[in-house]
């Protein structure tokens, strides 16, 4: 086979497999069927259950990132209060103000 020939031959394959995907995936009237309507309403309920549970972990980890975050900052600023060569290149070298 030529190359030419086994590009046609793959173009042929996915344009029968986008056929039959599309065929599947609606029935006879033309809509699609949801989730929600195949799945019974305990299941729905279940993972509506999970879903918040995992948002509220989500929001619980970030906010303790968070302050671990604060906490790594404030702990950088005393120390850099306490670093005498800091304290001097970040002051006001305007001595006159403090007269």
């Amino acid at each position: 086979m030529g190359a030419g020939e086994q590009e046609m031959a793959k173009k042929g394959r996915q344009s029968a497999g986008a056929a039959k995907s599309r065929s599947a995936s609606s029935n006879g009237d033309g809509t699609g069927t949801t989730l929600k309507e195949l799945l019974g309403a305990d299941v729905l309920d279940k993972l509506q259950a999970k879903a918040g549970e995992l948002k509220q972990e989500q929001a619980k980890r970030e906010d303790q990132e968070r302050k671990e975050k604060e906490e790594a900052r404030r702990q950088e600023q005393k120390r850099l209060e306490n670093d005498f060569s800091y304290l001097l290149n970040n002051s006001d070298s305007d001595w006159s103000k403090y007269k």
